[in-house]
């Protein structure tokens, strides 16, 4: 099978491949056993598994591609060194491959990269360097220093061995579940699916892969589209981990022979996976992560074996706590508002008594003369409590609509 690479050159791949990178990466990367979960299956009517490469070695599965490109330079090529360019995941596995094969390695991050991802980098012996706002800022600076340098360029995701080195991931899911009907995967430049994809095909040709975007950031949907690599003007998106503006050549071409369809997803979507995989299945995932799970409510089939790629776990702790609250928020979890009140006593007891009577545990309250619009009579009460989803919070608005309270909601 031949694809064009970015240098018109034909890049030919084959299970052979694929074959190789599972040999390469014996030993050296996990074998993340499947979870079932039976919350997503009650959920969504389909038997759900997770793969859960947030517990691969780096916290990600890009070392599996990482490592069996690195593996297969020459030695004059590893001498020279290498230098790669990646939002995050992909630093870390070009890094800690690098470590274990002798070679040093040049990474340039953009300068949005969560700082957990940069540390993590460096702790892997690598030469880290910030760079623009985004991969493809990145991506060019790295290509100028390839230049000068004359190292190896290690491209996280259009490679014919880094995408055979993500096919892996399929190898080991069909060996445990050979009777899989789907598996749903994320796409950011398209590697990751591209190798899965063209694996699962290959072991079983009447799998369904399915890939998911956000939608601030559906480069590969649009592609696809268009029939042609297509670069968005600006990606928007809290998936950072997939905010890729233009996606692979290798890539798309593999996709659109290989992939049955593609599925984008809101950031609110993505904020509620996120807090149902750390709080149901205990699981630390990253937003582009998640968003595999996402996709589950938009899957329009029932009774299947669907197997999710969790791709990655590399997110700080301020951003776990931001996430969250937003999906506690989205889910009808948590839930703020505000009451303009007579500026007497006995108020404040009334609301708290018409709360406790819905069980609806307060977390925070603002009583503030200053809010209120005559401020010599009234005060505004604003309120956020702890609530069990968006029909409870409806009794809570009724309830106290009944009662004479005008209910502003905050969030």
């Amino acid at each position: 099978m031949e694809y064009l690479c970015g240098n018109d050159q034909k890049c030919i791949l084959s299970y052979n491949d694929i074959e190789t990178a599972t040999k390469n990466l014996n030993g050296i990367s996990k074998k993340t056993e499947l979870i079932y979960s039976t919350i997503f299956s009650n959920e969504y009517s389909n038997n759900v598994y997770i793969k859960p490469e947030n517990l691969q070695i780096t916290g990600s599965f890009k070392v599996r591609g990482a490592y069996n490109k690195i593996c297969k330079l020459s030695e004059e090529e590893k001498k020279n060194g290498i230098i790669a360019s990646s939002a995050g995941n992909h630093s870390q596995g070009v890094a800690y491959a690098a470590k274990l094969l002798g070679v040093n390695a040049t990474i340039v991050m953009p300068k949005t990269t969560p700082l957990i991802k940069v540390s993590s980098t460096k702790s892997y012996g690598a030469n880290v360097i910030l760079h623009g706002s985004c991969y493809d800022e990145a991506y060019a600076k790295a290509l100028e220093l390839q230049e000068e340098h004359n190292y190896s360029f290690v491209h996280p995701f259009d490679d014919k061995d880094v995408i055979a080195g993500q096919g892996t991931i399929s190898v080991e899911i069909l060996n445990e579940l050979s009777d899989a009907d789907y598996i749903l995967i994320p796409i950011g430049g398209g590697g990751l699916i591209a190798g899965m994809a063209y694996a699962a095909k290959s072991i079983n040709p009447n799998i369904k892969i399915i890939g998911v975007e956000p939608e601030g950031a559906n480069a590969m949907k649009e592609s696809i589209k268009n029939n042609k690599v297509t670069s968005l003007s600006m990606v928007t998106t809290i998936a950072e981990g997939v905010a890729v503006k233009k996606p692979g050549y290798i890539t798309f071409e593999i996709i659109k022979d290989y992939v049955d369809d593609i599925i984008t997803v809101s950031d609110l979507d993505i904020m509620e996976a996120f807090l149902m995989v750390i709080e149901k299945h205990k699981l630390v995932a990253e937003t582009s992560g998640v968003v595999s799970i996402a996709a589950l409510k938009k899957l329009n089939v029932k009774d299947k074996k669907v197997v999710c790629v969790l791709s990655g776990g590399n997110i700080d702790v301020v951003t776990i706590s931001s996430m969250i609250n937003s999906g506690l928020v989205s889910r009808g979890r948590m839930f703020c508002f505000s009451v303009e009140l007579p500026d007497k006593p006995g108020e404040l007891l009334e609301i708290s008594r018409i709360l406790a009577e819905l069980n609806a545990n307060v977390i925070q309250l603002d009583h503030n003369q200053f809010k209120a619009f005559d401020r010599l009579k009234n005060v505004v009460l604003e309120i956020t409590c702890e609530t069990n989803g968006h029909e409870h919070i409806n009794d809570i608005v009724t309830s106290l609509n009944a009662r004479g309270y005008k209910v502003n909601k905050v969030y």
